[in-house]
């Protein structure tokens, strides 16, 4: 009688880290292949994979979920890429945890304002806005419709926290992975901050 053993391999799953970091460096502008190359100093992953992961996570979108809150707690900041200075819009839930949109722009003023709005409200519905009482934000509501209140102190803290929190994790990518093209429309950065976004949301 011949015995054969069967070895079933056991499928060996890429790490949530792991993907993440692949797209971020296919977010910075490496080929497929280049990306895999650099992911395998960590874990050995083909430009396929890479590729697969790009086209399940459709970095244009980040994701969100339909679940039930008040308000919008909204905030912008200033940061600079390269030589330029440009806002960064941040909208978050009550909880202070789930971070709703983000929103780069060159400019701080009402249409901005407006826009970064609308683009909450087509993932949302509509629901009350809570500012620190710019200017921009008033008119904005007073146009889109919307209830518009200041800050109360918790919901300051935690929108504070929430963009020191992003800035103290984002200020150098700039620093080691600059923009070097002409009239730059910020694709790469926009596409980094979804996907830091989106894995801090999931986190």
């Amino acid at each position: 009688m011949i015995c054969i053993s069967i070895v079933y391999s056991k499928r060996n799953r890429t790490k949530p880290k792991d993907i993440a970091y692949g797209l971020y460096l296919y977010f910075l502008g490496l080929s497929y292949r280049n990306a895999a190359k650099a992911l395998n100093r960590f874990v050995e992953r083909s430009h396929v994979s890479i590729w697969k992961w790009v086209q399940h996570y459709k970095p244009q979108r980040v994701s969100y979920t339909r679940s039930k809150f008040s308000d919008f707690i909204i905030d912008e900041t200033q940061v600079k890429v390269g030589h330029h200075y440009f806002w960064i819009w941040i909208a978050i839930k009550s909880d202070g945890k789930t971070i709703l949109g983000n929103y780069i722009s060159s400019e701080r003023n009402m249409l901005v304002a407006e826009q970064f709005i609308q683009s909450l409200i087509r993932k949302y519905g509509k629901h009350n806005i809570s500012t620190d009482g710019g200017t921009w934000y008033p008119q904005a509501c007073k146009f889109l419709k919307l209830k518009h209140h200041i800050h109360s102190s918790n919901e300051k803290s935690l929108i504070e926290r929430t963009i020191q929190y992003i800035k103290d994790r984002t200020e150098c990518f700039d620093d080691y992975f600059p923009c070097r093209k002409e009239k730059c429309k910020l694709k790469h950065i926009i596409n980094w901050f979804n996907l830091f976004t989106d894995y801090h949301n999931k986190r």
